[in-house]
Protein backbone atom coordinates (compact mmCIF):
# COMPACT_ATOMS: atom_id res chain seq x y z
CA UNK A 1 0.00 0.00 0.00
CA UNK A 2 1.11 3.69 -1.16
CA UNK A 3 2.78 6.11 1.80
CA UNK A 4 0.32 8.11 3.49
CA UNK A 5 -2.70 5.93 2.04
CA UNK A 6 -5.56 6.54 5.46
CA UNK A 7 -8.65 4.52 6.20
CA UNK A 8 -11.75 4.40 7.90
CA UNK A 9 -13.39 1.76 9.18
CA UNK A 10 -17.95 1.55 9.02
CA UNK A 11 -19.98 -0.46 11.13
CA UNK A 12 -23.45 -1.50 10.04
CA UNK A 13 -25.82 -3.22 12.70
CA UNK A 14 -28.56 -5.26 11.35
CA UNK A 15 -31.28 -7.27 12.46
CA UNK A 16 -29.46 -10.44 13.08
CA UNK A 17 -25.83 -9.40 12.39
CA UNK A 18 -23.26 -6.53 12.25
CA UNK A 19 -20.84 -6.02 10.10
CA UNK A 20 -17.75 -4.10 9.39
CA UNK A 21 -15.45 -2.78 6.35
CA UNK A 22 -12.41 -0.83 6.47
CA UNK A 23 -12.46 1.58 3.04
CA UNK A 24 -9.92 3.26 1.50
CA UNK A 25 -10.90 7.25 1.86
CA UNK A 26 -8.94 8.25 -1.57
CA UNK A 27 -11.18 6.15 -3.68
CA UNK A 28 -13.72 4.23 -1.52
CA UNK A 29 -11.93 0.97 -2.19
CA UNK A 30 -13.49 -1.70 0.53
CA UNK A 31 -10.01 -3.62 1.80
CA UNK A 32 -12.12 -6.39 3.87
CA UNK A 33 -15.20 -6.91 5.96
CA UNK A 34 -16.40 -9.36 8.69
CA UNK A 35 -19.69 -10.15 9.86
CA UNK A 36 -20.67 -11.33 13.63
CA UNK A 37 -23.78 -12.90 13.63
CA UNK A 38 -25.85 -11.52 16.82
CA UNK A 39 -25.99 -14.93 19.84
CA UNK A 40 -29.42 -13.82 20.38
CA UNK A 41 -30.92 -12.53 17.32
CA UNK A 42 -34.70 -11.35 17.57
CA UNK A 43 -36.33 -11.88 20.69
CA UNK A 44 -39.85 -12.83 19.82
CA UNK A 45 -40.56 -15.66 22.08
CA UNK A 46 -39.32 -14.91 25.77
CA UNK A 47 -36.42 -13.17 27.59
CA UNK A 48 -32.93 -14.86 27.79
CA UNK A 49 -33.19 -17.39 30.76
CA UNK A 50 -37.22 -17.15 31.28
CA UNK A 51 -39.86 -19.16 30.39
CA UNK A 52 -42.35 -17.02 30.69
CA UNK A 53 -43.66 -16.01 26.77
CA UNK A 54 -43.47 -12.51 25.01
CA UNK A 55 -47.06 -11.10 23.78
CA UNK A 56 -47.74 -10.78 20.59
CA UNK A 57 -46.05 -8.30 18.27
CA UNK A 58 -43.05 -8.00 20.85
CA UNK A 59 -39.52 -7.62 19.10
CA UNK A 60 -36.38 -7.06 21.15
CA UNK A 61 -33.05 -7.31 21.33
CA UNK A 62 -29.72 -7.97 23.42
CA UNK A 63 -27.27 -5.02 24.02
CA UNK A 64 -24.42 -6.76 24.46
CA UNK A 65 -24.86 -8.68 20.81
CA UNK A 66 -24.08 -5.08 19.57
CA UNK A 67 -21.36 -4.40 21.75
CA UNK A 68 -19.98 -7.91 20.13
CA UNK A 69 -19.86 -6.96 16.58
CA UNK A 70 -17.34 -3.79 17.96
CA UNK A 71 -14.67 -6.69 19.75
CA UNK A 72 -15.36 -9.59 16.89
CA UNK A 73 -16.00 -7.64 13.37
CA UNK A 74 -13.96 -4.71 13.94
CA UNK A 75 -11.11 -6.30 14.54
CA UNK A 76 -11.27 -9.38 12.21
CA UNK A 77 -12.39 -6.83 9.28
CA UNK A 78 -8.85 -4.71 9.99
CA UNK A 79 -6.76 -8.05 10.16
CA UNK A 80 -8.28 -9.34 6.98
CA UNK A 81 -7.53 -5.81 5.23
CA UNK A 82 -4.23 -5.73 6.07
CA UNK A 83 -4.15 -2.44 7.02
CA UNK A 84 -2.03 -0.91 9.82
CA UNK A 85 -4.26 0.20 12.32
CA UNK A 86 -2.68 3.45 12.95
CA UNK A 87 -3.68 4.06 9.19
CA UNK A 88 -7.65 4.07 10.62
CA UNK A 89 -8.34 7.78 10.64
CA UNK A 90 -11.75 7.20 11.73
CA UNK A 91 -15.02 4.97 12.66
CA UNK A 92 -18.65 5.57 11.94
CA UNK A 93 -21.79 3.37 12.64
CA UNK A 94 -25.43 3.08 10.87
CA UNK A 95 -28.35 1.39 13.37
CA UNK A 96 -31.56 0.14 12.28
CA UNK A 97 -34.34 2.57 12.83
CA UNK A 98 -36.45 2.76 15.27
CA UNK A 99 -34.34 0.40 17.76
CA UNK A 100 -34.78 2.44 20.98
CA UNK A 101 -33.86 1.32 24.87
CA UNK A 102 -34.08 2.72 28.43
CA UNK A 103 -30.98 3.49 29.89
CA UNK A 104 -29.72 4.68 33.31
CA UNK A 105 -28.03 7.88 33.15
CA UNK A 106 -24.63 6.83 31.49
CA UNK A 107 -26.30 4.63 29.24
CA UNK A 108 -26.36 1.57 31.09
CA UNK A 109 -28.95 -0.92 29.57
CA UNK A 110 -32.26 -1.38 31.88
CA UNK A 111 -31.78 -4.80 30.81
CA UNK A 112 -28.66 -4.88 32.73
CA UNK A 113 -30.36 -4.09 36.10
CA UNK A 114 -32.45 -5.65 38.34
CA UNK A 115 -34.74 -4.88 36.41
CA UNK A 116 -33.39 -6.74 33.72
CA UNK A 117 -36.48 -9.31 34.07
CA UNK A 118 -39.26 -7.30 33.01
CA UNK A 119 -39.44 -7.13 29.19
CA UNK A 120 -40.11 -3.40 28.72
CA UNK A 121 -36.50 -2.72 30.47
CA UNK A 122 -35.33 -4.51 26.94
CA UNK A 123 -34.32 -2.44 23.75
CA UNK A 124 -37.73 -2.80 21.35
CA UNK A 125 -36.17 -3.70 17.94
CA UNK A 126 -37.58 -1.87 15.14
CA UNK A 127 -39.95 -4.33 14.32
CA UNK A 128 -41.63 -4.63 17.72
CA UNK A 129 -45.30 -3.74 16.73
CA UNK A 130 -47.32 -3.90 20.04
CA UNK A 131 -46.88 -0.43 20.66
CA UNK A 132 -50.00 0.49 18.27
CA UNK A 133 -52.31 1.53 20.43
CA UNK A 134 -50.58 4.16 22.02
CA UNK A 135 -49.74 4.93 18.40
CA UNK A 136 -53.15 5.38 17.49
CA UNK A 137 -53.77 7.94 20.24
CA UNK A 138 -50.65 9.63 19.45
CA UNK A 139 -52.68 10.38 15.99
CA UNK A 140 -56.06 10.91 16.88
CA UNK A 141 -54.54 13.53 19.63
CA UNK A 142 -52.45 15.27 16.86
CA UNK A 143 -54.79 15.74 14.57
CA UNK A 144 -57.37 16.96 16.85
CA UNK A 145 -55.58 19.11 18.75
CA UNK A 146 -54.06 20.54 14.83
CA UNK A 147 -50.39 19.80 15.54
CA UNK A 148 -48.52 21.72 13.33
CA UNK A 149 -45.82 18.35 13.08
CA UNK A 150 -47.96 15.50 12.16
CA UNK A 151 -48.07 16.56 8.80
CA UNK A 152 -44.59 16.21 8.08
CA UNK A 153 -45.00 12.59 9.15
CA UNK A 154 -47.40 11.90 6.26
CA UNK A 155 -49.99 12.21 8.90
CA UNK A 156 -49.60 9.43 10.83
CA UNK A 157 -46.74 8.79 13.10
CA UNK A 158 -45.57 4.89 12.96
CA UNK A 159 -45.79 2.28 16.14
CA UNK A 160 -42.36 1.44 15.10
CA UNK A 161 -40.90 5.15 16.49
CA UNK A 162 -40.08 6.23 20.09
CA UNK A 163 -42.99 8.12 21.51
CA UNK A 164 -44.85 5.10 20.73
CA UNK A 165 -42.54 3.03 22.55
CA UNK A 166 -41.94 5.01 25.18
CA UNK A 167 -45.54 5.51 25.66
CA UNK A 168 -46.00 1.49 25.97
CA UNK A 169 -43.49 1.61 28.51
CA UNK A 170 -44.85 4.41 30.78
CA UNK A 171 -48.86 2.45 30.47
CA UNK A 172 -47.67 -1.42 30.62
CA UNK A 173 -44.60 -1.09 33.10
CA UNK A 174 -44.54 2.53 34.99
CA UNK A 175 -41.70 1.19 37.15
CA UNK A 176 -39.55 0.52 34.18
CA UNK A 177 -40.50 4.01 32.66
CA UNK A 178 -39.99 5.97 36.39
CA UNK A 179 -36.12 4.20 36.01
CA UNK A 180 -35.55 4.77 32.51
CA UNK A 181 -33.48 8.09 32.75
CA UNK A 182 -32.65 8.57 29.09
CA UNK A 183 -34.38 6.84 26.67
CA UNK A 184 -32.24 6.25 23.04
CA UNK A 185 -31.83 5.39 19.73
CA UNK A 186 -29.38 2.72 19.41
CA UNK A 187 -27.74 4.66 17.13
CA UNK A 188 -26.60 6.90 19.15
CA UNK A 189 -26.52 4.39 22.27
CA UNK A 190 -23.44 2.48 20.56
CA UNK A 191 -21.53 5.54 19.57
CA UNK A 192 -21.90 6.09 23.66
CA UNK A 193 -20.18 3.16 24.50
CA UNK A 194 -17.68 4.39 21.41
CA UNK A 195 -16.81 7.83 22.72
CA UNK A 196 -17.77 7.56 26.37
CA UNK A 197 -20.29 10.16 25.96
CA UNK A 198 -24.09 10.75 25.43
CA UNK A 199 -24.96 12.46 21.72
CA UNK A 200 -28.05 12.20 19.64
CA UNK A 201 -28.14 12.30 15.33
CA UNK A 202 -30.06 14.55 13.55
CA UNK A 203 -31.57 11.50 11.58
CA UNK A 204 -33.23 9.54 13.89
CA UNK A 205 -34.42 12.63 16.07
CA UNK A 206 -36.24 13.89 12.78
CA UNK A 207 -37.11 10.57 11.16
CA UNK A 208 -38.22 8.46 14.80
CA UNK A 209 -38.32 11.40 17.54
CA UNK A 210 -40.58 13.89 16.05
CA UNK A 211 -38.29 16.69 16.22
CA UNK A 212 -39.20 19.32 13.42
CA UNK A 213 -38.57 23.24 13.23
CA UNK A 214 -35.59 22.72 16.29
CA UNK A 215 -37.94 21.08 18.67
CA UNK A 216 -39.93 18.08 20.11
CA UNK A 217 -43.68 17.86 20.83
CA UNK A 218 -45.16 20.33 23.23
CA UNK A 219 -45.56 19.28 26.80
CA UNK A 220 -49.01 20.15 26.67
CA UNK A 221 -49.49 17.82 23.92
CA UNK A 222 -47.73 14.73 25.49
CA UNK A 223 -49.26 15.36 29.23
CA UNK A 224 -52.44 15.39 27.16
CA UNK A 225 -51.89 11.77 26.06
CA UNK A 226 -50.70 11.05 29.69
CA UNK A 227 -49.85 13.17 32.40
CA UNK A 228 -46.82 11.26 33.58
CA UNK A 229 -45.85 11.40 29.76
CA UNK A 230 -45.64 15.20 29.75
CA UNK A 231 -41.78 15.71 30.67
CA UNK A 232 -40.74 12.60 27.90
CA UNK A 233 -39.14 14.55 25.46
CA UNK A 234 -37.71 17.21 28.21
CA UNK A 235 -36.47 14.62 30.19
CA UNK A 236 -35.53 11.88 28.33
CA UNK A 237 -34.61 12.50 24.91
CA UNK A 238 -33.43 16.09 25.22
CA UNK A 239 -29.87 16.91 23.85
CA UNK A 240 -28.34 18.85 20.96
CA UNK A 241 -28.47 17.39 18.03
CA UNK A 242 -25.27 16.35 15.90
CA UNK A 243 -25.54 17.16 11.74
CA UNK A 244 -24.53 13.42 9.77
CA UNK A 245 -20.96 13.85 9.15
CA UNK A 246 -19.86 16.01 12.32
CA UNK A 247 -17.26 14.37 14.94
CA UNK A 248 -19.25 13.80 18.31
CA UNK A 249 -16.19 12.58 19.86
CA UNK A 250 -12.94 9.86 20.36
CA UNK A 251 -12.38 6.42 20.72
CA UNK A 252 -11.78 5.73 23.77
CA UNK A 253 -9.24 3.51 25.34
CA UNK A 254 -11.55 1.17 26.32
CA UNK A 255 -13.22 1.15 22.71
CA UNK A 256 -9.97 0.94 21.19
CA UNK A 257 -9.07 -2.09 22.93
CA UNK A 258 -12.58 -3.74 21.79
CA UNK A 259 -11.81 -2.63 18.13
CA UNK A 260 -8.17 -2.77 17.88
CA UNK A 261 -8.46 0.56 16.39
CA UNK A 262 -5.99 3.26 17.82
CA UNK A 263 -7.61 5.35 20.72
CA UNK A 264 -8.53 9.18 19.86
CA UNK A 265 -9.42 8.46 16.45
CA UNK A 266 -12.66 10.51 15.02
CA UNK A 267 -16.17 8.69 15.71
CA UNK A 268 -18.94 10.23 13.68
CA UNK A 269 -22.27 10.81 14.72
CA UNK A 270 -24.77 7.98 14.39
CA UNK A 271 -27.03 7.55 11.28
CA UNK A 272 -29.93 4.95 10.51
CA UNK A 273 -29.17 2.13 8.24
CA UNK A 274 -31.02 3.18 5.29
CA UNK A 275 -30.42 7.14 5.27
CA UNK A 276 -26.23 6.42 5.16
CA UNK A 277 -26.38 4.38 2.50
CA UNK A 278 -27.42 7.05 -0.10
CA UNK A 279 -23.79 8.37 0.43
CA UNK A 280 -22.28 4.91 -0.66
CA UNK A 281 -24.71 4.83 -3.32
CA UNK A 282 -24.17 7.94 -5.11
CA UNK A 283 -27.48 8.75 -4.44
CA UNK A 284 -27.43 12.17 -2.90
CA UNK A 285 -28.91 13.75 -5.53
CA UNK A 286 -32.59 15.35 -5.73
CA UNK A 287 -34.96 12.61 -7.47
CA UNK A 288 -32.83 9.46 -6.91
CA UNK A 289 -34.87 7.69 -5.06
CA UNK A 290 -32.91 4.58 -2.63
CA UNK A 291 -34.28 1.60 -1.95
CA UNK A 292 -32.33 -0.36 0.97
CA UNK A 293 -34.16 -3.71 0.74
CA UNK A 294 -33.64 -6.59 2.89
CA UNK A 295 -36.06 -7.96 5.67
CA UNK A 296 -38.00 -4.89 4.86
CA UNK A 297 -37.52 -1.63 2.83
CA UNK A 298 -36.78 1.87 3.23
CA UNK A 299 -36.89 4.27 0.58
CA UNK A 300 -35.25 7.70 0.74
CA UNK A 301 -35.13 10.33 -1.40
CA UNK A 302 -33.78 13.88 -1.32
CA UNK A 303 -35.57 16.65 -2.82
CA UNK A 304 -35.33 20.46 -3.09
CA UNK A 305 -38.88 20.70 -2.19
CA UNK A 306 -40.53 20.68 1.34
CA UNK A 307 -44.40 19.27 0.98
CA UNK A 308 -46.39 16.97 3.30
CA UNK A 309 -47.30 13.82 1.36
CA UNK A 310 -49.78 11.34 3.33
CA UNK A 311 -48.24 8.36 4.45
CA UNK A 312 -44.18 9.10 4.48
CA UNK A 313 -42.48 8.37 7.63
CA UNK A 314 -41.19 11.67 7.49
CA UNK A 315 -39.33 14.64 5.80
CA UNK A 316 -36.61 16.20 7.65
CA UNK A 317 -34.40 18.90 6.48
CA UNK A 318 -30.95 17.70 6.21
CA UNK A 319 -31.85 13.78 7.07
CA UNK A 320 -30.09 12.24 4.59
CA UNK A 321 -27.49 15.71 2.74
CA UNK A 322 -26.88 18.68 4.07
CA UNK A 323 -28.76 21.21 1.52
CA UNK A 324 -31.93 18.74 1.15
CA UNK A 325 -34.97 17.84 2.64
CA UNK A 326 -35.16 14.14 2.31
CA UNK A 327 -38.03 11.67 2.42
CA UNK A 328 -38.24 8.57 4.10
CA UNK A 329 -40.81 5.55 3.18
CA UNK A 330 -40.94 1.95 3.75
CA UNK A 331 -42.71 -1.84 4.03
CA UNK A 332 -42.24 -3.31 7.16
CA UNK A 333 -41.45 -6.89 5.55
CA UNK A 334 -39.77 -7.64 2.09
CA UNK A 335 -37.08 -10.45 2.21
CA UNK A 336 -39.24 -11.46 5.56
CA UNK A 337 -42.14 -12.63 3.16
CA UNK A 338 -39.83 -14.15 0.78
CA UNK A 339 -38.61 -16.17 4.12
CA UNK A 340 -42.21 -16.54 4.96
CA UNK A 341 -43.30 -18.43 2.09
CA UNK A 342 -39.97 -21.21 2.38
CA UNK A 343 -41.44 -22.03 5.87
CA UNK A 344 -44.13 -22.75 5.33
CA UNK A 345 -45.41 -23.42 1.81
CA UNK A 346 -42.82 -25.41 -0.03
CA UNK A 347 -42.77 -29.24 0.08
CA UNK A 348 -40.49 -31.85 0.82
CA UNK A 349 -39.60 -32.87 -2.58
CA UNK A 350 -38.99 -29.30 -3.89
CA UNK A 351 -36.27 -29.20 -1.13
CA UNK A 352 -35.01 -32.45 -2.24
CA UNK A 353 -35.04 -30.88 -5.71
CA UNK A 354 -32.80 -28.13 -4.39
CA UNK A 355 -30.91 -29.88 -2.34
CA UNK A 356 -30.06 -32.41 -5.38
CA UNK A 357 -29.06 -29.13 -7.90
CA UNK A 358 -27.13 -27.57 -4.66
CA UNK A 359 -28.96 -24.68 -4.63
CA UNK A 360 -31.37 -23.14 -1.96
CA UNK A 361 -34.83 -22.73 -1.65
CA UNK A 362 -34.92 -18.95 -2.98
CA UNK A 363 -32.91 -19.82 -5.84
CA UNK A 364 -35.03 -22.77 -6.80
CA UNK A 365 -38.44 -21.03 -6.53
CA UNK A 366 -37.01 -18.26 -8.18
CA UNK A 367 -35.74 -20.19 -11.31
CA UNK A 368 -39.14 -21.93 -11.37
CA UNK A 369 -41.31 -18.80 -11.26
CA UNK A 370 -39.02 -17.02 -13.77
CA UNK A 371 -40.65 -18.21 -16.64
CA UNK A 372 -43.79 -17.07 -16.38
CA UNK A 373 -45.76 -15.03 -17.84
CA UNK A 374 -46.82 -11.82 -16.24
CA UNK A 375 -50.54 -12.70 -14.83
CA UNK A 376 -50.12 -16.51 -15.53
CA UNK A 377 -50.44 -17.22 -11.81
CA UNK A 378 -53.86 -15.89 -11.47
CA UNK A 379 -52.88 -14.40 -8.25
CA UNK A 380 -52.42 -10.88 -6.30
CA UNK A 381 -51.20 -10.31 -2.97
CA UNK A 382 -51.03 -7.61 -0.19
CA UNK A 383 -47.49 -7.13 1.34
CA UNK A 384 -48.74 -6.59 4.54
CA UNK A 385 -47.62 -9.73 6.03
CA UNK A 386 -45.71 -7.84 8.85
CA UNK A 387 -48.73 -4.42 8.67
CA UNK A 388 -47.70 -1.74 6.22
CA UNK A 389 -44.88 1.37 7.03
CA UNK A 390 -46.42 3.29 4.15
CA UNK A 391 -48.57 4.78 2.81
CA UNK A 392 -50.98 3.60 5.43
CA UNK A 393 -48.71 3.61 8.47
CA UNK A 394 -51.08 0.52 10.33
CA UNK A 395 -48.55 -2.49 11.74
CA UNK A 396 -52.19 -4.45 12.65
CA UNK A 397 -52.87 -4.79 8.97
CA UNK A 398 -52.06 -8.22 7.47
CA UNK A 399 -51.53 -10.53 4.46
CA UNK A 400 -53.74 -11.03 1.72
CA UNK A 401 -53.90 -13.68 -1.01
CA UNK A 402 -56.59 -13.53 -3.50
CA UNK A 403 -57.04 -16.53 -6.22
CA UNK A 404 -55.75 -19.67 -4.95
CA UNK A 405 -56.62 -22.79 -6.77
CA UNK A 406 -56.12 -26.43 -6.36
CA UNK A 407 -53.60 -25.41 -9.17
CA UNK A 408 -51.67 -23.15 -7.23
CA UNK A 409 -48.22 -24.20 -7.31
CA UNK A 410 -45.43 -22.58 -4.32
CA UNK A 411 -43.83 -20.54 -7.15
CA UNK A 412 -46.75 -19.27 -7.91
CA UNK A 413 -47.11 -17.74 -4.74
CA UNK A 414 -43.18 -16.95 -3.97
CA UNK A 415 -43.87 -15.02 -7.48
CA UNK A 416 -47.08 -13.06 -6.24
CA UNK A 417 -45.26 -12.33 -2.91
CA UNK A 418 -42.56 -10.68 -5.20
CA UNK A 419 -44.99 -9.04 -7.26
CA UNK A 420 -46.42 -7.40 -4.09
CA UNK A 421 -43.48 -5.86 -2.82
CA UNK A 422 -43.09 -4.20 -6.03
CA UNK A 423 -46.33 -3.13 -6.51
CA UNK A 424 -46.21 -1.45 -2.57
CA UNK A 425 -43.29 0.42 -3.45
CA UNK A 426 -45.42 1.95 -6.98
CA UNK A 427 -47.67 2.88 -4.26
CA UNK A 428 -44.75 4.43 -2.85
CA UNK A 429 -43.45 6.22 -5.48
CA UNK A 430 -46.50 7.20 -7.27
CA UNK A 431 -47.71 8.99 -3.95
CA UNK A 432 -44.73 11.16 -3.49
CA UNK A 433 -44.81 12.14 -6.95
CA UNK A 434 -48.59 12.92 -6.42
CA UNK A 435 -47.38 14.91 -3.55
CA UNK A 436 -44.69 16.81 -5.89
CA UNK A 437 -41.55 15.24 -5.03
CA UNK A 438 -39.82 13.70 -8.34
CA UNK A 439 -38.70 10.35 -8.58
CA UNK A 440 -36.07 9.81 -11.55
CA UNK A 441 -34.48 6.50 -10.90
CA UNK A 442 -34.96 3.57 -7.98
CA UNK A 443 -31.62 2.55 -7.00
CA UNK A 444 -31.17 -0.52 -5.00
CA UNK A 445 -29.07 -1.52 -2.12
CA UNK A 446 -28.88 -4.82 -0.37
CA UNK A 447 -28.91 -8.74 0.13
CA UNK A 448 -32.24 -8.61 -2.22
CA UNK A 449 -30.81 -7.23 -5.01
CA UNK A 450 -28.58 -9.93 -5.95
CA UNK A 451 -32.21 -11.52 -6.86
CA UNK A 452 -32.58 -10.65 -10.89
CA UNK A 453 -36.09 -11.51 -11.29
CA UNK A 454 -36.83 -9.53 -8.69
CA UNK A 455 -34.72 -6.02 -9.93
CA UNK A 456 -36.48 -7.06 -13.13
CA UNK A 457 -40.29 -6.96 -11.65
CA UNK A 458 -39.09 -3.49 -10.29
CA UNK A 459 -37.86 -2.39 -13.43
CA UNK A 460 -41.16 -3.37 -15.26
CA UNK A 461 -44.14 -2.64 -12.42
CA UNK A 462 -42.15 1.28 -12.25
CA UNK A 463 -41.85 1.34 -15.54
CA UNK A 464 -38.14 3.02 -14.49
CA UNK A 465 -34.67 1.64 -14.69
CA UNK A 466 -33.32 -0.08 -12.02
CA UNK A 467 -29.45 0.73 -10.46
CA UNK A 468 -27.72 -0.93 -8.26
CA UNK A 469 -25.10 0.26 -5.72
CA UNK A 470 -21.97 -1.51 -6.23
CA UNK A 471 -20.99 -2.54 -2.81
CA UNK A 472 -22.49 -5.45 -1.26
CA UNK A 473 -22.72 -3.78 2.14
CA UNK A 474 -24.02 -0.72 1.60
CA UNK A 475 -24.82 0.71 4.98
CA UNK A 476 -21.19 -0.03 6.54
CA UNK A 477 -19.86 1.81 2.92
CA UNK A 478 -21.89 4.77 4.14
CA UNK A 479 -20.69 4.79 7.64
CA UNK A 480 -17.30 4.79 6.34
CA UNK A 481 -17.87 7.65 4.07
CA UNK A 482 -19.25 9.35 6.96
CA UNK A 483 -16.29 8.66 9.03
CA UNK A 484 -14.26 10.14 6.52
CA UNK A 485 -16.09 13.51 6.78
CA UNK A 486 -15.75 13.52 10.38
CA UNK A 487 -11.98 12.43 10.30
CA UNK A 488 -11.70 15.73 7.88
CA UNK A 489 -10.69 13.44 5.15
CA UNK A 490 -12.92 15.05 2.82
CA UNK A 491 -14.75 18.12 3.60
CA UNK A 492 -18.24 17.36 3.29
CA UNK A 493 -20.87 14.10 2.80
CA UNK A 494 -21.76 15.31 -0.52
CA UNK A 495 -17.79 15.59 -1.65
CA UNK A 496 -16.83 12.23 0.34
CA UNK A 497 -19.98 10.57 -1.99
CA UNK A 498 -18.69 11.21 -5.16
CA UNK A 499 -15.00 10.26 -3.98
CA UNK A 500 -16.03 6.94 -2.57
CA UNK A 501 -19.35 6.26 -3.56
CA UNK A 502 -20.31 3.77 -6.31
CA UNK A 503 -23.11 3.22 -8.46
CA UNK A 504 -23.81 0.53 -11.56
CA UNK A 505 -26.44 2.08 -13.85
CA UNK A 506 -29.75 1.15 -15.24
CA UNK A 507 -28.64 -2.48 -15.11
CA UNK A 508 -32.15 -3.53 -15.57
CA UNK A 509 -34.48 -1.93 -17.48
CA UNK A 510 -38.45 -1.74 -17.87
CA UNK A 511 -39.63 -4.35 -21.07
CA UNK A 512 -42.66 -2.57 -22.55
CA UNK A 513 -45.19 -5.36 -23.04
CA UNK A 514 -44.60 -6.84 -19.11
CA UNK A 515 -44.68 -3.22 -18.17
CA UNK A 516 -48.47 -2.99 -19.85
CA UNK A 517 -49.26 -6.74 -18.18
CA UNK A 518 -48.09 -5.16 -14.91
CA UNK A 519 -50.32 -1.89 -15.22
CA UNK A 520 -53.69 -4.26 -14.97
CA UNK A 521 -52.31 -6.54 -12.21
CA UNK A 522 -51.08 -3.50 -10.49
CA UNK A 523 -54.70 -2.00 -11.10
CA UNK A 524 -55.98 -5.19 -9.34
CA UNK A 525 -53.50 -4.72 -6.41
CA UNK A 526 -54.92 -1.20 -5.83
CA UNK A 527 -58.09 -2.55 -5.50
CA UNK A 528 -56.89 -5.27 -3.10
CA UNK A 529 -55.17 -2.13 -1.29
CA UNK A 530 -57.93 0.02 -1.38
CA UNK A 531 -60.78 -2.38 -0.02
CA UNK A 532 -58.46 -3.72 2.78
CA UNK A 533 -57.11 -0.04 3.68
CA UNK A 534 -58.99 0.87 6.59
CA UNK A 535 -58.19 -2.56 8.41
CA UNK A 536 -61.46 -3.12 9.54
CA UNK A 537 -61.78 -6.73 8.43
CA UNK A 538 -58.08 -7.01 9.43
CA UNK A 539 -57.87 -5.57 12.81
CA UNK A 540 -61.28 -7.75 13.82
CA UNK A 541 -59.14 -10.89 12.71
CA UNK A 542 -56.09 -9.99 14.69
CA UNK A 543 -58.52 -8.69 17.87
CA UNK A 544 -59.45 -12.28 17.67
CA UNK A 545 -56.36 -13.78 17.63
CA UNK A 546 -54.80 -12.10 20.45
CA UNK A 547 -58.32 -13.03 22.55
CA UNK A 548 -58.17 -16.35 21.75
CA UNK A 549 -54.21 -16.44 22.42
CA UNK A 550 -54.54 -14.63 25.74
CA UNK A 551 -56.96 -17.53 26.88
CA UNK A 552 -60.31 -15.88 25.83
Amino acid sequence: MPDGERYTVGVDFGTLSGRAVVVRVRDGEELASAVHEYRHGVIEERLPGSDAPLPPDWALQHPEDWRDVLREAVPAAVAASGVDPRAVIGVATDFTACTVLPTLADGTPLSRTPLGGRPHAWPKLWKHHAAQPQADRINALAHERGEKWIGRYGGKISAEWQFAKALQVLEEDPEVYAACVRWIEAADWIVWQLTGRESRNACTAGYKGIHQDGAYPSEEYLGALNPQFADFARTRLEFPLSPLGSRVGSLTEEAAAWTGLRPGIAVAAGNVDAHVTAAAAQAVENGRLLAIMGTSSCHVVNSSVLAEIPGVCGVVNGGIVEGAYGYEAGQSAVGDIFAWVLRQGVPREYQEEADARGEDLHALLTRKAADQPVGAHGLVALDWLNGNRSVLVDHHLSGVVVGLTLATRPEDVYRAMLEATAFGTRVIVETLEDGGVPVHEFVVAGGLAKNELLMQIYADVLRRPVSLAASAQGPALGSAIHAAVAAGAHPDVRTATAAMGRLRRDVFVPDAGRADAYDALFAEYRLLHDRFADGDQLHRLRKLRDTALAGG
